[in-house]
């Protein structure tokens, strides 16, 4: 898929903070800026129980926003301080992807942390948190048995849509029962705005340093629509457009998926390494979605499902992993092993799975309970369609725009959402009026955050926003170029602002 010219790179940066370029410290506010109504003030850190030299803490925040004098959880939290207390700037918070990211986990697993550059470590005590109702923070629960009964996202005939809706209304009433604290109705990014709001009141900090990945772009988005006066900075790597319809939705994430597709298949077509070098790729995929199709494509004697086989695509997109994926394919049209590489066709980004309430087991008299992040999704948005009838065009369509990719994920997320109330945060176009412009980072090749949603989302801004490129591949940039990092911290630490139209060029993936 064409995406445009593609955006020449410039060394130079347009400072938007002091000339000198030095650090703008947070603290160094005159006044501080209010705390939510409703928020507990105070988070009482010690050491994590999985790893001591990072911090661990709650902070008590109302179930409902709108009734803050009513019910209440402990949203979790952990940070780790500055490396360099000299040289500290203040907090920055991370915003986890998903739904269904540990931002907790993020920072006490240190291979988490290698995602933040040993310059911003040093700079930022880095905090993040598990969002409501994932994770540690009261989380959204369900059978385990009921979620195991999900139906295919693929949906074939007006019967099988009718069981759909059926069991989207069964499992979101099970849920419901069995998350705690009526938390299940007020998992929506909007009340999850309110509670970054409360944690950067609780850090002490008068204005928000953010820095959201995929899924938490848009929690990034929405904090700087409804506190514009509270932004210091804010980072949305891989960007989420919050504004698209079914159709659009649909039609986007199909076409960046196949973006990404035509991308190895290019890379294998130039690379004498790739297992399927010298094949014609889309025949031999063309030939493996058909057996999937028909029930015949095995892995380890157990049938694939074709969209099970798209996503699994998908996943190997995310670095990418390139060789990996080439070695699988080739494995599977040699009828070998497919060395057990299934995917959770979910839509959190390599979340950790969820723990099981103390008390539950599969094998005892309470039913084992499990996560669904669509659940909060589905707070999110609202993807209808007009029927058996209007799905199936919308299947189509989306074939045509992805003919190879032709079941993304996101069929996943129309199916498991219907017949779902009108979201708590509904889709619309941003409006964004901060005095320092939001930083949207996207790879050119991305395969579930397209460059189609940054380049919209860049456009609801306006003077708000600027968009810088890494002309590369994958699903997100700060890991992925050293260059791109180099723009993420300088806008972090110094509020050094890129130039609009500049770019970071392509860093051939090692495998």
């Amino acid at each position: 898929m064409a995406w445009g010219a593609v955006l020449v790179l410039a060394a130079g940066l347009v400072g938007a903070g002091p000339a000198s370029g030095a650090p703008t410290r947070v603290e160094d506010a005159a006044a501080s800026a209010p705390g939510p109504a409703g928020a507990g003030s105070h988070i009482a850190w010690k050491p994590c129980a999985d790893d001591a030299s990072a911090e661990c803490g709650a902070l008590s925040v109302p179930v409902d926003w709108g009734r803050p004098d009513g019910d209440r959880f402990d949203l979790q939290l952990a940070r780790r301080r500055a490396t360099d207390p000299g040289a500290r700037v203040g907090s920055m918070v991370f915003g986890p992807g998903g739904p269904g990211d540990s931002g907790v986990a993020r920072i006490v697993n240190k291979d988490g942390m290698s995602r933040f550059s040993d310059e911003l470590r040093s700079r930022f005590d880095i905090v993040s948190f598990d969002p409501r109702g994932v994770g540690l923070s009261n989380p959204v629960r369900c059978s385990q048995e009921l979620l195991d009964r999900r139906p295919s996202p693929l949906i074939r005939s007006r019967a099988e849509f009718d069981t759909t809706q059926k069991y989207n209304r069964e499992l979101r009433q099970d849920c419901r029962k069995h998350t705690e604290n009526g938390l299940f109705d007020h998992v929506d990014s909007l009340s999850t705005v309110q509670d970054l709001d409360a944690v950067r009141a609780a850090l002490g900090e008068t204005s928000l340093t953010f820095h959201g990945s995929s899924y938490g772009t848009l929690l990034g988005e929405l904090y700087a629509e409804r506190y514009p006066q509270r932004v210091r900075a804010v980072v949305l790597e891989a960007v989420v457009d919050h504004s698209l319809g079914t159709r659009e939705f649909l039609a986007t994430q199909a076409a960046t998926l196949q973006d990404s597709f035509d991308e190895f298949v290019a890379w294998c077509e130039r690379t004498g390494s790739c297992a399927l070098h010298g094949s014609d790729v889309r025949a031999v995929w063309a030939d493996l979605l058909d057996r999937a199709e028909r029930g015949k494509l095995l892995d380890d004697g157990t049938p694939i499902p074709p969209f099970d086989l798209n996503v699994m695509v998908m996943k190997r997109l995310y670095d990418p992993e390139w060789t990996r994926l080439a070695e699988y394919l080739h494995g599977l049209a040699d009828n070998g092993p497919a060395n057990n590489d299934r995917t959770n066709s979910g839509p959190a980004d390599n979340g950790p799975a969820a723990k099981r309430p103390a008390g539950t087991n599969a094998d005892g008299p309470e039913p084992a309970l499990g996560a669904d992040p669509f659940q909060i999704f589905c707070q999110d948005w609202s993807l209808p369609v007009n029927g058996y009838r209007g799905y199936a065009k919308e299947l189509r369509r989306v074939g045509r725009i992805a003919p190879d990719m032709k079941y993304p994920r996101s069929l996943m997320s129309v199916s498991a959402c219907l017949g779902a109330p009108e979201p708590n945060a509904p889709q619309h176009p941003l409006k964004v009026r901060t005095s320092r412009p939001l930083l949207l980072t996207n790879s050119l090749h991305d395969p579930a955050s397209g460059y189609n949603w940054a380049t919209h989302v860049a456009g609801q801004l306006g003077n708000s926003g600027v968009l810088h490129t890494y002309e590369g591949w994958g699903h997100g940039t700060y890991g992925s170029s050293p260059c791109a990092q180099e723009v993420i911290d300088a806008y972090l630490i110094s509020l050094k602002v890129p130039a609009r139209g500049t770019s970071c060029p392509a860093v051939e993936p090692a495998g």
